[in-house]
Parts: structure tokens; C-alpha cells; sequence
């Protein structure tokens, strides 16, 4: 069957195409305004008059909207008294010493927030019964407001959801998308369950509107699309429309899933993940196994659903240079995108990170994209020298266009570094015991100067790097969640069969739906989890549910916070299901290795390269010519299709059986 991997990105939209055990990939720009537009554009280019193919997709389009705040104008139904729980959160604050700190705006304003009288009570009976009068009530004021998209939150309602339920009928001659929060999250927490409420329901129109856009076309149609989660798994495009909130960090967790896998191939089980890209940087620790979270935020905004715990900064090829107020030099968040794009793409104005890495001689102009795109280098000198005058203003000495472009790249190298100390040495792990797997367009750029700052021992460059995530995509199996909120205690007689109990009506769904979708039993694989924590704490740890789960949670207590007490009574708070099943296998494949020495061929050019002020001559090579076995040392450039890889003069490369490029310092002993 022909299988597609699409990825949506800021700046390019990637297609990875596997028919027949081949695989082949290819970049279109993307189209911002209408992202379905490059994906129809690039399906196009494949199906032409076929059927039956398999498209999985990775789309930006819900991280973007919420980012950006243009969602949809929501109306959030809760308590009588519980109207401002959006606003009012946990009441923490991010910024501590932040003398004028402040709280983001609420997604949902006052005005949209109603409080309706009912309560139902920590054991999900009724205390405050839902009168008539109150859902008239309801009904008008939705008719007087005329919000784009509903949300329903009330409290214990993951115990009885038989009240969002009867708001949901009344709601119906609205005929708009309803976010129930026992169906999007039934789990305790009231503040949590309301922000993932309100998230999917912001959501739900606009990217309905684009999986319409893009479902209904003949291409699509005539093959079976799916959408990339945030928790590395797909499902159908018709649940990503009704569960937007599941697919904010669509792109980057295939970009993992991809890493992960091709790491583990080469014989690599701790990785940290380095993918960046035109508009924004992601980085992961995987340490035996794909780490995941529910305590995510994304703009200031808890996600608490189970998804690949990846941290986000705004510095990617595409982040502007500016000078600012108080003369200092900035690099990002804001972005040049696809459109305008930088400026040696043509159109763009502002300096961006890929003009400053062109200029310093660091990528071939006549080879980006392998030669299809073509780059103006000529117009970045005087969009430096426009930023270097600026910056003369200030501090009264002169620039010089070299300076600035190797200031933006330093800068923006500090901003990705601190993104990877927060994954990894802030949280207890020690970098010299991974390898960075770097990947996306801009990666290879700049990974071996993070890792000589992070004290990483190697760097792991997979083939076709900047299509990485859309192939992580391709390699997705189909993944079904389901949570619940059970409060059970370790003391409570019956507790194994009470557990495997509350289980089934979590298990039922899961096989209906893997079934709907053409997958037979023995294709699945059911994961029972559960979040226990002793008595009287705030929060919890995830352990599999066997026979010896309290055990496992004494220990790993132990391992994260130094301490267990087996003496100690356990509180099981929720349950958690995950079901997957696998697409057939997309293949790795493995060659022999053949001599150190480069093939006859493999150099394209030797050119000034500038690094830390000064030129100095280093040589191109072509990735396509070389073999496994292949030796380079440092200062070189390795250009290929989707992406440019630098290695400077203290490091050394050599090409692995599975055409990785794989770098060290050059002190280190192959």
C-alpha cells in the first residue's frame, strides 16, 4: 500500500512517500493562510489517479491558533460560582521575583463566562438539582452572545456526566461545536479539566474547518487520512475535528518517534531529540523509552492530556534579528516564515538566524533544497549592514556585517542550549551520558556548538534530516487514549479486582474503535497505567498496573524524590488505557561498510568559511556520494536535499552502516 507522511511546518510543508519498500522525500513551501493548500499540492505530485493510500499527517495548524489566539469566540458553561476558574487558575507564579508580573488573559473573556445553578457533590450525587428555568435561562443567553463554540465544565461531572449531558441537548438548536468536559477529560482537578475544555472547544472550528477543507477533496478521499496526536500515536481525521486539543504538538512528537526509533537502530537508547526547524526549535530527553507528561503548557496554558513531553522555544532558521529599545541585539520569537521567508529568499526585509548562516559562508546557495529553491546571498550583506548602523547608535562603535551575523547565530545557540539544560541537567540527568540526535532543516547548523556547550559526546545525524518528522509520522501506530478519575486507596478490601473493574469500561472503547478502523485483536496492545500517590500529597506518579504496582511506586518515589515509606498507606487517583496498534513496519535499512577514505566524488567545492572571526578554508561534501565507513575531519560542510550539517574544526564524522552521520570532538577515540 503507498503511504504518505506529511508534516506541516511554518516555513515548509515535508512529504515522505514509502511504496514498495522505497522510500522518497521532497519539500513544498507552506501556505500559512491555507495550510491545506501545499498538503493538496504535494498529494498531487504522488497520487495522481490512484486509491487506497494510506496519509498521515502532522499538522500546526491548532498549535498555531492557540499561540496566536485565533481561536474560536467560546462560551464557557460552569458552576454557579465557578464562572472565573479560567481566570483565577492555581494562582502560582511563573515569574517569581517578577516585580510587574502578570497573568495572560483568560482564552474565554467575563462576559462569555456563565454560571448556571447545579451541584453535584464529591461522590456524584446530586446536591443542587438542574431546574428548567435554568436551562432557559442558558438558552437565551447563548442566543444574545452568539459564540463560534461551547464548553461545559461542572463539577464531579467525571462521576455523574449526566447534567453536561442535559446542557448539551438544550444547547443543540445552536447547532455549534459542544466540548463536554466528562468526554475531553474526566478526571479531577477542576482547573485543569476546565483549561482543556475550553482549549478543545477554541479549537474545534477552526481546525474542523481546515480537516474539511482538506477530507473533502478527491485526493484525500480516495485514501484514508490520518492525524498525527501529541502522544505519538494517530487517529482518524474525523476525531482530530472533534478532539483538536490532542494534535497541539502533532509535527514535533513525530519528529521524536522518528529519532527514537532510528537511535535505537544505530544502537542508541539515550537521546536527546534536537529538531529545528524554520520557525521554532523542539527538544526531547528519551532515556530508554519516549518520555511523556500531562503537566504540559503551551502559551501559559495547562494541557493536561498525555503527550510526548517536548519543550518548545521560538528559535528556528526563520527567527528575525532586530536591534531593541535599549540596544541590544534579539533573535526571535517572532518569525519570517514561508512568506516572506528571509531575505536571500527573495521577499523578506528582516535579517533572519539562515541569512546570518549564508552569509558566514555556511550553507551553498546553489544547493538549497538540492538546488530547486534559489537564495540572493547578495541581498543579506546590506540587510546586515542596515542592523549593524542600527546597533552603531547605540554603542558608538562601528560593526561589522560578519560580527552581527555571527552575534545572531551566537544568540540564538544560547537560546537553544538553555532549552536543552531545562530537559536534561535541570532535571537531574547528566549530558555526557546521551547523544544529541539532531535533526530538521537548521539543525546540523548548529548542533555540534551545542553540544561542545552541554558537554555531549556525540551527535547523530539520520539521512534526510529535515524530513525527520514526517517520517517519525509515517512510523506513528494508531493510538487510543482513555483516563478516569477512580480515588481508590491501597487500604480498600478488593482492590485488584476493584481496579481491573474500573479498567473494562476504559478497554470496551478502545478495541471498538482500533476495530472501526480495520485493526483485528491480535494487532493490539492494551497498556493499563495508573497515578497513585501517598495520602496527602498534591500529586502523582504513572505506574503499570500488575500484581506488584505498589512496589513499583515505592521505588520509583524513591527514584525521583529520594524517599519511600512502604508503611505508608497509597491513594490510586486515575486509571489510564492506551491502545495501539501497528501500520505495517516501515523499513530501516542497514549496508555494509566500505573504506574510510572518501569516494572520488564526494567533495563538491573548498571555500572561506568563517568561524569565531576568522576565514578559514573548509570543504564541501555531497551527503548523496558518501558511503558508510566514510571518515571526514573537521572544518567541513555535508549539503544534502533537506538540510546542511557544519562541523567544525574540533570535530570529526564518520558515516555508520545506517548512513547516519555521526560526529565527536575530535579528541574522542573511534
Amino acid at each position: 500500500m503507498l503511504r504518505i507522511g506529511v508534516d506541516t511546518g511554518g516555513t515548509f510543508t515535508d512529504f515522505v512517500v514509502l511504496e514498495d519498500g522505497k522510500i522518497s522525500v521532497f519539500k513544498l513551501p507552506s501556505t500559512p493562510k491555507h495550510p491545506e493548500k501545499a498538503v493538496l499540492q504535494g498529494l498531487s505530485q504522488i497520487v495522481k489517479n490512484r486509491g487506497g493510500y494510506l496519509i498521515q499527517h502532522g499538522s500546526t495548524v491548532a498549535t498555531n491558533t492557540l499561540i496566536e489566539r485565533k481561536g474560536a469566540r467560546t462560551l464557557l458553561v460552569a458552576n454557579e460560582g465557578f464562572e472565573d476558574i479560567l481566570e483565577i487558575g492555581r494562582q502560582n507564579r511563573p515569574g517569581l521575583y517578577k516585580l510587574s508580573s502578570s497573568r495572560p488573559e483568560a482564552l474565554v473573556p467575563a462576559k462569555y463566562r456563565l454560571g448556571i445553578k447545579e451541584r453535584t457533590v464529591w461522590d456524584g450525587k446530586s446536591l443542587i438539582p438542574l431546574e428548567k428555568k435554568s436551562l432557559d435561562w442558558l438558552q437565551n443567553k447563548v442566543k444574545q452572545l452568539a459564540p463560534e463554540a461551547i464548553a461545559v465544565v461542572l463539577l464531579y461531572s467525571y462521576l455523574n456526566p449526566e447534567v453536561e449531558k442535559r446542557i448539551a441537548e438544550a444547547l443543540e438548536f445552536a447547532q455549534l461545536p459542544l466540548s463536554l468536559s466528562h468526554q475531553v477529560l474526566p478526571e479531577f482537578r477542576e482547573y485543569e479539566r476546565t483549561s482543556a475544555t475550553v482549549i478543545n472547544a477554541y479549537l474545534t472550528p477552526t481546525m474542523s474547518n481546515y480537516l474539511s477543507a482538506l477530507s473533502s477533496d478527491p485526493l484525500a478521499q480516495k485514501g484514508k487520512l490520518t492525524i498525527m496526536q501529541s502522544n505519538g500515536g494517530t487517529i482518524p481525521a474525523e476525531v482530530a475535528r472533534s478532539q483538536p486539543l490532542r494534535t497541539l504538538l502533532s509535527g514535533p512528537a513525530g519528529g521524536v518517534v522518528g529519532a527514537f526509533e532510528l537511535a535505537q537502530q544505530a544502537g542508541y537508547d539515550r537521546i536527546i531529540t534536537f529538531d529545528m526547524g524554520g520557525t521554532s526549535t523542539d527538544v526531547c530527553l528519551c532515556d530508554n523509552q519516549i518520555s511523556t507528561t500531562k503537566e504540559a503548557t503551551i502559551d501559559h496554558q495547562p494541557i493536561p492530556v498525555q503527550m510526548i513531553a517536548i519543550h518548545t522555544v521560538g528559535s528556528g532558521g526563520g527567527s528575525i534579528a532586530r536591534i531593541d529599545p535599549g540596544g541590544l541585539l534579539r533573535v526571535g520569537p517572532q518569525s519570517a516564515g514561508a512568506d516572506p521567508g528571509p531575505v536571500c529568499y527573495g521577499k523578506g526585509r528582516d535579517v533572519t538566524v539562515t541569512d546570518a548562516n549564508l552569509f558566514l559562508g555556511r550553507m551553498e546557495p546553489d544547493y538549497f533544497l538540492g538546488g530547486e529553491l534559489k537564495l540572493y546571498p547578495h541581498r543579506v550583506h546590506p540587510a546586515l549592514e542596515e542592523l549593524a548602523a542600527k546597533l552603531r547608535q547605540f554603542t558608538r562603535r562601528s560593526w561589522e556585517p560578519a560580527e552581527i551575523a555571527e552575534g545572531i547565530v551566537k544568540i540564538v545557540n544560547t537560546q537553544m542550549e538553555a532549552a536543552l539544560q531545562l530537559i536534561s541537567l535541570q532535571r537531574g540527568y547528566d549530558t555526557r551520558d546521551f547523544t544529541l540526535v539532531s535533526f530538521g532543516g537548521a539543525g546540523g547548523l548548529h548542533a555540534c556548538e551545542l553540544a561542545r556547550a552541554l558537554l555531549i559526546p556525540r551527535i547523530l545525524v539520520p539521512a534526510n534530516p529535515g524530513m525527520l518528522s514526517a517520517m517519525g509520522i509515517l512510523r506513528a501506530k494508531a493510538v487510543k487514549d482513555a483516563s478516569l478519575t477512580v480515588m481508590m486507596h491501597s487500604q480498600d478490601r478488593d482492590l485488584s479486582r476493584r481496579l481491573k473493574e474500573a479498567f473494562r469500561p476504559l478497554d470496551m472503547p478502545i478495541r471498538q474503535q482500533l476495530a472501526k478502523e480495520g485493526f483485528s485483536n491480535k494487532d493490539l496492545v492494551l497498556e493499563r497505567t495508573l497515578d497513585a500517590r501517598y495520602v496527602g500529597q498534591s500529586y502523582e506518579l504513572n505506574v503499570a498496573f500488575d500484581d506488584g504496582f505498589l512496589e513499583t511506586f515505592h521505588r520509583l518515589h524513591q527514584q525521583f524524590y529520594g524517599y519511600c515509606n512502604p508503611q505508608l498507606p497509597v491513594e490510586i487517583v486515575n486509571i489510564r488505557v492506551r491502545g495501539s496498534a501497528k501500520y505495517p513496519t516501515v523499513p530501516i535499512p542497514k549496508f555494509p561498510l566500505e573504506s574510510k577514505k572518501l569516494p572520488t566524488g564526494a567533495m563538491m567545492q573548498e571555500k572561506q568559511v568563517t568561524f569565531n572571526g576568522r576565514l578559514t578554508p573548509t570543504r564541501f561534501y555531497l551527503r548523496e556520494n558518501l558511503r558508510p565507513g566514510n571518515r571526514i575531519q573537521g572544518p567541513a560542510t555535508i549539503l544534502e536535499y533537506s538540510s546542511t550539517t557544519l562541523i567544525p574544526a574540533d570535530f570529526k564524522a564518520h558515516i555508520d552502516a545506517w548512513r547516519n552521520i555521526v560526529i565527536e570532538p575530535d579528541s574522542a577515540d573511534n
